[in-house]
């Protein structure tokens, strides 16, 4: 197995989503039409706009509790609205692949969307599409299920798993949107580690596997996740549905401080059987004033080499 250098990986590509500036501990971003100030808090500099931060839609108000807090609307907003991301430019030449999903503001400070996340949707699709073969992709903690789609669109065949209902209904509304009702999809609403050792014990095999954990989080039935006490277990639990050819595997970490480094190490331990390359690093998104790189998370990411 070889590792790659340290990257910053960074997402171009998007028209419906911009960070505009940043800085004071905030971040002023678009997403579709609507103009977002977030907290943000390693934005340790001076913001390099002042008018366009008066334009907001919305502020989002946090507290001290994690990712508590509310919006505070100066203009008027949709419930929710669309946008896309177009990944045609990491498929094949006569595919199509453009995601269409809602977006709307939640309580906890998330519009349904990680923009920055979409380096990895390129990444894997791409794969998929130029693998000549069916590729089975497990999804954890899939959230609206953009990646899920994604991975779809490519031409896998998808397992989504999220212990919230409300994100599964919603990435299903997304997949309907997208015009991807027909493709593999198996929905499920389920405790994420739970999942995967049922998994492992009636021998489910995957070729592709995405993992979004939280920091912290709760199952269906109030099980805890701890991403430090809980990622090792599902690791080992994910390394048991592995196929004997796998193509790729990738897993980005939030509001964390691990570094990529630890996650490599860990993907590493998971990938000790295979043949192929392990790339980490962090996820960056560039903002349209100073053109500073923000980091979003941190990820490690394995392929097969050809």
């Amino acid at each position: 197995m070889t590792s790659q250098p340290f990257t910053l990986l960074e997402t171009s590509r998007w028209k419906d989503y911009a960070l505009l500036d940043s800085g004071d501990g905030l971040k002023l971003e678009r997403f579709g039409n609507y103009i977002f100030v977030r907290p943000e808090s390693q934005a340790m500099w001076k913001r390099s706009l002042d008018n366009e931060w008066k334009q907001a839609h919305a502020v989002f108000q946090p507290t001290g509790e994690e990712s508590g807090g509310h919006w505070d609307f100066k203009k008027k907003v949709e419930e929710r609205w669309e946008m896309r991301y177009d990944l045609t430019p990491s498929l094949t030449p006569n595919a199509r692949g453009e995601l269409r999903f809602w977006a709307m503001t939640t309580p906890g400070r998330h519009l349904g969307v990680f923009p920055e996340v979409a380096a990895n949707w390129d990444w894997f699709s791409g794969l998929i599409a130029q693998s000549k073969r069916e590729i089975n992709v497990l999804n954890l903690f899939g959230y609206t299920g953009l990646a899920t789609l994604a991975a779809a669109a490519a031409g896998a065949k998808v397992t989504h798993v999220d212990a919230s209902k409300k994100s599964v209904s919603w990435a299903r509304e997304n997949q309907a949107l997208s015009n991807l009702t027909e493709k593999p999809i198996r929905w499920i609403v389920d405790d994420t580690l739970k999942f995967v050792q049922r998994e492992a014990r009636r021998g489910v095999k995957y070729d592709g596997m995405i993992l979004d954990p939280p920091k912290f989080g709760r199952g269906p039935k109030g099980e805890v996740w701890e991403v430090y006490k809980s990622l090792p277990a599902l690791l080992e639990a994910c390394s048991e549905c592995l196929s004997d050819r796998p193509l790729f595997v990738v897993t980005t970490l939030y509001a964390v401080r691990a570094s990529a480094i630890h996650v490599e190490q860990a993907m590493e331990d998971m990938m000790s059987g295979f043949d192929g390359k392990i790339e980490m690093g962090e996820l960056v998104t560039r903002e349209q004033s100073a053109r500073r790189l923000l980091s979003q998370a941190v990820y490690a990411r394995w392929e097969a080499k050809p």
